[in-house]
């Protein structure tokens, strides 16, 4: 009995012995398993690299209407959210005493009018007076060089002097002309003046637009809004809103890129629309408390659809590359310039780490300047399962379908 028991033990060591070299064997000829990776082709596309900031929109321009004289609201004819043209009457104010002025300039011209009139008819005068002086003087000074007794002395020196009085008067005829003249035009002007102030109280819109807040009603008593010392009250508040505007603060490291008419797409989430714009103008000075500098971007409103106080998204382009080949950027093993590598997947299926020199890069993909060719493929998932050199199975996939990647 024993010895059976001996000699089974053996035959199942040999046995198990036996087995595990053959089943070493059978792994040892087996090949390797190939890898699943998920590649992209890298093919040629337009690349722009964007700065988006957040703004709301303004008016293109808003004011406050004020009165240029102090008066009663007669009539205004505009309410909030009426929409108003260019020179479109707004209100008419009602100023008793314009009246009166309008009446004293009136009868202020007409006097030096008459008195200019009065002017005149003394030049003529005196003129007429002169030439009968002068003519006698000469004819007695003709006289006395024919025959010099005939005439007495005296006679000669009184109609030298009578001649002399004449012409003097003729000057102060005309003195008194010109000053008639003058007084004519200031008492022009002076109407001239009333009549202006008399139109300011007919308050027009400066530019077309919308109201966006009165102030005033009939009868209200308005003030001159010229005085800086007094606070006027405005009539109504004009808002242009056929062309918006965005500020927007733009960090001092991207200052010097940028340029006016560069096109900015403005995204307005309350909409759910985007809306093409452009840059128009800028500061050109870096605000020291924020260190930006203001950049305002003009949106037509053609549709009226923006309205001034929405928030918007805006969208700088900061730089441009047409035709560039671009791979995802989770396709990259970020590094400096010089040291930034791509796995790469050979004809052969092998996985080869390939260095790569990128320029512009955007939020999802990247510009490779040197390094690989057009139609690569490049691993974007499953690298971490991955070594160069080994074999792998790659599967092209939709780049949308990569939500963060690996």
């Amino acid at each position: 009995m024993k010895h059976w028991v001996v000699g089974l033990a053996a035959t199942a060591i040999v046995c198990l012995g036996g087995c595990g070299r053959k089943d070493a064997a059978e792994a040892k000829s087996d090949p390797p398993r190939a890898v699943a990776v998920a590649v992209v082709k890298a093919k040629h596309e337009d690349l722009s690299r964007e700065l988006v900031l957040t703004a709301e929109f303004r008016p293109f321009q808003e004011i406050d209407v004020h009165a240029k004289v102090a008066g009663f609201v007669k009539k205004i004819y505009v309410d909030v959210g009426d929409r108003v043209k260019e020179g479109q009457l707004l209100t008419v104010l009602e100023i008793p005493e314009m009246q009166d002025d309008l009446t004293r300039a009136l009868a202020a011209k007409r006097r030096s009018s008459a008195e200019l009139e009065r002017a005149r008819d003394e030049l003529l005068r005196s003129q007429s007076s002169h030439e009968a002086s002068h003519l006698s003087y000469a004819r007695l000074a003709e006289v006395i060089k024919k025959r010099p007794n005939l005439v007495a002395q005296q006679e000669i020196d009184d109609a030298l002097a009578r001649d002399r009085v004449s012409e003097a008067q003729v000057s102060a005829a005309r003195e008194a002309l010109s000053a008639a003249e003058q007084g004519v035009q200031v008492a022009t002007a002076d109407e001239e003046k009333v009549k202006t102030m008399s139109a300011y109280a007919r308050i027009t819109a400066p530019f077309a637009g919308v109201i966006s807040k009165r102030y005033a009603d009939t009868g209200a008593m308005i003030q001159a809004g010229t005085a800086s010392q007094t606070q006027a009250m405005p009539v109504v508040r004009l808002a242009e809103d056929h062309l918006l505007r965005l500020v927007l603060p733009v960090p001092e490291s991207v200052v010097p890129r940028v340029r006016v008419g560069t096109p900015v797409a403005v995204r307005v989430p309350s909409l759910n629309r985007t809306f093409e714009g452009k840059v128009a103008r800028f500061t050109s000075q870096v605000q020291l408390s924020t260190r930006t500098m203001d950049t305002e971007v003009d949106v037509p409103n053609p549709a009226l659809m923006l309205k001034p106080g929405m928030y918007a998204e805006a969208s700088l382009v900061l730089e441009q590359r047409d035709d560039a080949l671009a791979i995802p950027i989770q396709a990259v093993n970020l590094g400096d310039q010089k040291k930034s590598t791509v796995f790469l997947v050979t004809p052969d299926n092998q996985i080869e780490e390939r260095p790569v020199k990128l320029g512009i890069e955007t939020p999802t993909k990247v510009e490779v300047l040197s390094g690989i060719a057009e139609n690569d493929l490049v691993v974007v998932s499953g690298r971490g399962s991955a070594r160069p050199g080994e074999r792998v199975e790659p599967k092209i996939v939709d780049l949308a379908a990569l939500k963060g990647g690996e």
